[in-house]
Order: C-alpha cells, then structure tokens, then sequence
C-alpha cells in the first residue's frame, strides 16, 4: 500500500459458508510449507508472521530499517518491491542484498511487487501476469532461498471494479511460477484494494489452493474499513480456519481513510487461532496515511501511538513473536546494539549469555541465549539478580518469575529441547531508573 482509494461500498457479511475441498502435500524440507491451513517452516515447525511491512522500493537507502525491525522483536518483514512498471525496478541484485538482510536479522522475508496495486480501477497498475514476469527475471536471486523467503506474487491486485477474473488470474499465475521453477511458498492477495469485500477470494480460495500443483499457497487478506467490527473479523478469518486453508492479514492498520479498523481483534483472534500478521508499516507513509508510520523518520526510538502498539501492546510482536526455527543454533551477522557478551565454552550442560538488544529512557529490551553444552539437553533453567532496581514487565518464550531483584526463567515447551551446541533465546521488557548494569546469569540443564 502507498496510497488507497477510498473503497466503494462494503458488501454485507453472508450467513453462507463457502465449501472448500483440497488436498494437503507432505511437508517440504527444502523450505516453507503449508498443511492442514497451517504454514511449516524449513525446520518442521508452525509458523506464524509477526511483523511489519517496509517500503523498501521507494526508501532504498534504508537498510538499517531490517535490524531495527529485528531488534523490536518482529520475526518477518514483507518488503515492498517494484517490476519496474510504476516505480524504479528492484534488480535481481537488490532483492539478493534484501534476502541478506532478512538473514542476517533472522528474519522472514516475504517479498511483494506492488505495481498490481488497485489493477481494473487505477490506471498505472499492471496485471498479476506482469508480476510473474519479474519474479521469473529475478529466478536467480530467489532460488536456494526456499527457507527464508516467501513469494507474494501481487500488491492489492484488482480494485473495486472489473475484479471478477481474480480466481482465474491468480491461479494462473500460480502456475506459471511453479513452470518456472519457483518453488517457494507463494502468497496471494485479494483484490477490492485487497479486502476482498465482495468474498471474491473467500469464496474461491479452494480452487486457487488446489490450482497449486505444490499446494503451497497462502492467503493474504488487507483489513481496514471494511474490517471496522470484532464480527466482520472473526468471520472472515474463522471461515479459512475451519475450511483449513491457510490465512494471514497481510496489511492492516489502526486507523485509515476508508474507516476504522478493530485492530483489537485482529490482534486477539489472530493469536487465539494462530494466525499471522504484518502491520503496515514501518516508516514513510504519504498520500494521507502518514499516520501509519510505526517509526517517525525510520527511527526506533521514536515509535508512533501505532508502533508502540503493535511492538509493545496486548498481543502484540514483543509478547507474541516466535523466530523461525530455521534459525536456531545461527548466530545474527549484523552488529548488534550493544557490546556482545562474553560466553564461557560450551560443555556438559548449558550457559547463558544476556545481552541489552534496545534501551530507551526508563525502559530496555533484553535476551538471553541458551546454549546446549557438549550433550543434547531436554530443559533447562537460568537464574539472575538484578544490581540496580531493574523490574520485567513482559516476556516471550520463557516462563519467566520474579522475586524481588531475582528472576527465574524456564524453558516452555517448543525449546527446551536442545542438541548439542545449539541454542535458543527468549526476551523480556523491562524497566529501569538510574542504572542498568547486565547482570550475571546462570544455567542448569535437565
């Protein structure tokens, strides 16, 4: 999204369930798959997006923007691409630097071409056809990349009108990439601005799915005005959920022109049901939307009302992000923000290491990496006291307690199990006043 059009009407919720029939693959090792509505990383394990969009095609220059996503806790970033068509063309060099960034960061990166954007109703935009035709002129870049990136064939592909050959297109297109040896998952938009009103891709989403040879596709769903109520929400997304077909909100926002959306239960029934999101969008919002910036000037430490809701609020990416498993045992080759720590070898058994990924006035982001020692562990506890009065507030994969200055975090049940030498890392917020020494912290395995 740069900039929508208001859109035309919102067509009342049906009371009919659309029949959905498919055929599950077996789990691709290779990179992403999708079973039973669910999406698997390379690793073998759910998935689940939790991140922001980034306007990489029109702010080229921004590539700290990745580690700074990171740092706030996203584990996917969808990067706003360009065929050339509308917009400067991202080359197959440019989209190589994105996946190493993406890397780097231990990110997710789903990849998108915006110039289908409102395709029928806004006059610049170009056919899903068209985008097929620059995913297969930057095959090079994309190929061996299966665990890490995700094709999202088209921005919004139709508008408000002339959108009924959706179902066919897309399907085509689907095809077409798979001929040409993409073997990534593939992500599809709806069309009416992506919010897909008229249930056009609610209602065909079987047949798009099975029209996968891989039957790898999943679906993205923009929700703004036409998703200003809890039931409008619930409904939509619940439909996919029960017909197993794989859905995510691949945009949506807080406030917008066309209405106001209840960020609240996307947030809410998104985690209750396992369903992944991208906010949109990090920084750099024109055309009216400025206000949908989550960073001012792509800085992090001024987040917006809208940033520090979506990072720091209920169910929010610092509460609820899962890095993809792909990643465990790596270590990040970007800088990180301050000096890293010093870790004893590993032995028999496991260490700790804590580090202060982001500080801010009154407040800081911590992680603490687990490591197996010189034998596989199937649990483990670190323990730390605090030097200077520092409080958590929150924590994301660790059971964590307090006790005056002394907390007590334990594993939780999807990385506890660790083999030799690897590792796994949980995070917390927390609040200090005055100082923030890092503290020593211990680990027993079991």
């Amino acid at each position: 999204m740069e900039k929508r059009l208001t859109v035309a009407g919102v067509a009342l919720l049906t009371v009919l369930a659309a029949v959905f029939t498919f055929v599950h693959p077996a789990h691709a090792a290779a990179g992403f798959s999708v079973a039973n509505g669910r999406l698997y990383d390379a690793g073998g394990a759910e998935f689940v997006m939790r991140g922001v969009n980034h306007a990489h095609t029109w702010y080229p220059q921004q590539t700290r923007s990745f580690a700074d996503i990171k740092a706030l806790g996203a584990n996917t970033v969808r990067v706003v691409l360009s065929s050339g068509d509308r917009w400067t063309r991202n080359s197959a060099a440019d989209v190589g630097n994105v996946i190493s960034l993406c890397k780097a960061n231990r990110l997710i990166c789903v990849l998108e071409v915006h110039d289908t954007t409102g395709y029928g109703e806004e006059g610049a935009a170009v056919t899903l056809d068209r985008a097929v035709d620059y995913w297969l002129s930057i095959a090079g870049a994309l190929n061996g990349q299966e665990r890490y990136v995700i094709v999202n064939i088209g921005n919004e592909p139709y508008g408000n009108q002339n959108y009924a050959s959706w179902t066919t297109d897309t399907a085509n297109a689907i095809k077409r990439l798979r001929a040409g040896g993409i073997a990534h998952t593939i992500m599809v938009d709806a069309p009416n601005w992506g919010q897909d009103w008229s249930f056009t891709m609610r209602n065909n989403a079987a047949t798009v799915f099975n029209a996968d040879p891989a039957r790898n596709t999943v679906f993205s769903i923009h929700m703004y005005g036409v998703f200003d109520t809890a039931a409008e929400i619930t409904d939509y997304l619940g439909r996919f959920r029960s017909a197993g077909l794989p859905i995510v909100v691949g945009e949506f926002g807080f406030n917008h022109s066309d209405g106001n959306p209840d960020e609240d239960t996307i947030l809410s029934y998104s985690q209750a049901n396992g369903i992944g999101w991208l906010g949109w969008s990090w920084s750099g919002n024109g055309g009216g939307v400025e206000y949908l910036d989550m960073a001012t000037g792509f800085d992090p430490a001024r987040l917006t009302s809208w940033g520090q809701r979506l990072f720091n609020g209920a169910n929010g990416i610092r509460a609820t992000a899962k890095e993809a498993s792909v990643y465990s045992g790596t270590t990040p080759t970007t800088p990180p923000t301050s000096p890293p720590p010093t870790t004893p070898p590993p032995s028999a058994g496991c260490t700790a290491a804590y580090t202060i990924v982001n500080s801010w006035q009154g407040g800081f982001q911590g992680e603490v990496r687990v490591t197996a020692g010189n034998t596989a562990i199937t649990g483990w506890t670190t323990r730390w006291t605090f030097a200077n009065g520092q409080s958590v507030n929150q924590s994301w994969n660790a059971a964590l307690t307090g006790s005056g200055a002394t907390y007590t975090a334990r594993n939780v049940d999807y990385n506890g199990r660790l083999a030799a030498g690897a590792s796994t890392t949980f995070g917390f917020i927390a609040s200090w006043n005055g100082g923030n020494a890092a503290p020593a912290v211990s680990c027993t395995a079991s």
